[in-house]
């Protein structure tokens, strides 16, 4: 395992924004004063009373005209009450004040830090930009904060060059070293990272990172080879408390729709083509089952993303020309297998996000967003599943054009 001992200076690219309104962000700053001239009338109805009180208004009142931050005070917090305050503040900004003071500096490897960051609510949806040209660059778009940071790639081996997807807090990298064939699972906010062992059919394979919901362990699942011949090479999987590969069932043979998988509800889910369904993967058990559902009409291109609590969806083009091209997602019915139609994106978006009949995009979720991007317009789009909301992504056209795109949540507890 590598660490990266350095200060780690995020630095905001750009400010983004979303359709949706979303709430201010809080800043630090210094001693503020408050002026009398800037003293407002506050009326208030104190329990008991009938009649209005008005505060600050009259001499017999407690009249407050200046709040300072006595220095004395706050320069002497005590630590578990300084570790509170920090494990609330997100995660990105934390990194602009660990030049405060070599406490401050330290924080981020205090287990005191740690355990109560693990407790506090979760930042809210990220989004991690990765492309290699034509050199490494790792951007994470803060929906919260609506904002862009530049993370340093430097961290990391120069042979990592595909982005697989993240889980928990952890991000799975591949790549060729020379010849060989690895994986490697890094946090990008400690900076650590871990190469893991080769497989026993150490070839190019569709790989998926589970991280588990209740503890700091993870799997990564191998299933077929890239080409998509799953005729003779079993399924793998690693296991990050055992620290080594496991073979298992080898997926039947099939013709698979594309080398997008879905993850849902314990199970890997892949389109096939011949024949017509879906392949599962029982991760508990280690076999694969066949579902015979029938995919939509004219359906042009179609994605499996996983949504929360159990629900798969199916998102594609339908349609033959340019001018009668529509986006719709499905939802999966598991008792009756069958798609169910829950949506389509309005004209106006479909248009602006693909302007060319065959022009190529990518798809992916997470709890229930959806998030579309355009290879070629550098153009991302969110779809909202419970609020049936639709919201522009904007930034730079550059880190969403050519990119590699994943849903991402920051996290400082979780361990590679």
């Amino acid at each position: 395992m590598h660490g990266f001992g350095e200060t780690f200076p995020l630095v905001p690219r750009s400010s983004v924004s979303l359709s949706d309104e979303m709430g201010p962000v809080p800043r630090l700053g210094g001693p503020r004063t408050i002026s009398p001239s800037h003293q407002k009338t506050i009326k208030t109805k104190p329990r008991g009373l009938d009649e209005e009180t008005n505060v600050l208004t009259t001499a017999n009142k407690i009249l407050i005209s200046e709040i300072q931050l006595d220095e004395s005070v706050w320069a002497h917090l005590p630590d578990d009450l300084q570790i509170e305050i920090l494990a609330r503040v997100p995660p990105f900004l934390l990194f602009r004040l660990r030049p405060v003071c070599k406490r401050w500096n330290s924080i981020l490897n205090d287990s005191g830090f740690i355990s109560t960051h693990s407790r506090v609510p979760v930042h809210g949806p990220c989004l991690l930009t990765f492309w290699r040209n034509p050199s490494s660059q790792l951007s994470i778009l803060s929906m919260p904060l609506k904002t862009w940071f530049k993370i340093p790639f430097g961290f990391l081996p120069d042979w990592v060059f595909w982005l697989v997807g993240s889980s928990g807090g952890l991000v799975c990298f591949t790549g060729f070293d020379e010849l060989t064939f690895k994986t490697l699972i890094c946090n990008p906010l400690t900076q650590t990272w871990q190469v893991l062992p080769s497989m026993h059919h150490n070839q190019q394979r569709q790989l998926i990172l589970v991280k588990s919901n209740s503890g700091t362990d993870y799997k990564v699942i191998a299933a077929s080879e890239i080409s998509g011949d799953s005729k003779t090479i079993p399924t793998e999987v690693y296991d990050s408390r055992t620290g080594t590969w496991s073979l298992h069932d080898t997926m039947p043979a099939v013709s698979l729709c594309s080398s997008k998988m879905a993850f849902c509800d314990s199970r890997l889910y892949l389109e096939t083509l011949n024949p017509i369904g879906l392949m599962v993967y029982q991760v508990d058990t280690g076999r694969w089952d066949y579902i015979p559902v029938k995919f939509p009409r004219s359906l042009l291109d179609g994605y499996l993303v996983s949504g929360a609590k159990k629900r798969l969806f199916l998102v594609g083009r339908v349609g033959i020309y340019s001018t009668l091209q529509s986006m719709r997602v499905w939802e999966l019915d598991h008792g009756k297998s069958i798609w169910t139609e829950i949506t389509r994106m309005p004209p106006r978006y479909f248009r602006s996000l693909l302007r060319l009949s065959a022009e190529r995009f990518e798809c992916f979720g997470q709890d229930n967003l959806i998030c579309f991007t355009s290879w070629n317009q550098g153009k991302g789009l969110l779809y909202d599943v419970e609020k049936k909301s639709w919201s522009w992504i904007m930034g730079p056209a550059v880190q969403l054009c050519n990119s590699q795109v994943c849903f991402y949540e920051p996290r400082f507890d979780t361990l590679v």
